[in-house]
């Protein structure tokens, strides 16, 4: 029979791994082919945003690197801290706009 400590130790583990899920803004820029069409979440300061009735879109940095997040889902304001979820898309052209790799968000959330 195992201990108390043993089953305390591995549930530490998983909660400690499951809040891991964040992916580096370098990487995507990096080899943004691995990540099109992908599900990633990202965290950072929003830097630049735009928008009108909840849809537009908004620039997230971390400390690797910076990219575009397309919302419908309404736009945070800029130097928010905020965790995006969404899928990774290429060759993205917004209001007469083009950015290269972005993120169709599918949410965020404001820290």
């Amino acid at each position: 029979m195992r201990t108390p400590a043993v089953w305390i130790l591995a549930l530490g583990a998983v909660v400690g791994l499951s809040s891991c899920g964040y992916t580096k803004i370098g990487r995507i820029s990096a080899d943004p082919a691995k990540y099109i069409n992908r599900t990633v979440r990202v965290e950072g300061r929003v830097t630049n945003s735009f928008g009108a009735m909840s849809v537009g879109g908004y620039q997230v940095e971390d400390d690797t690197g910076k990219i575009f997040v397309v919302s419908n889902r309404g736009v945070p304001s800029k130097g928010t801290s905020v965790e995006v979820s969404g899928r990774v898309m290429e060759g993205v052209t917004i209001a007469g706009r083009s950015f290269g790799t972005a993120i169709q968000e599918s949410g965020h959330h404001i820290r």
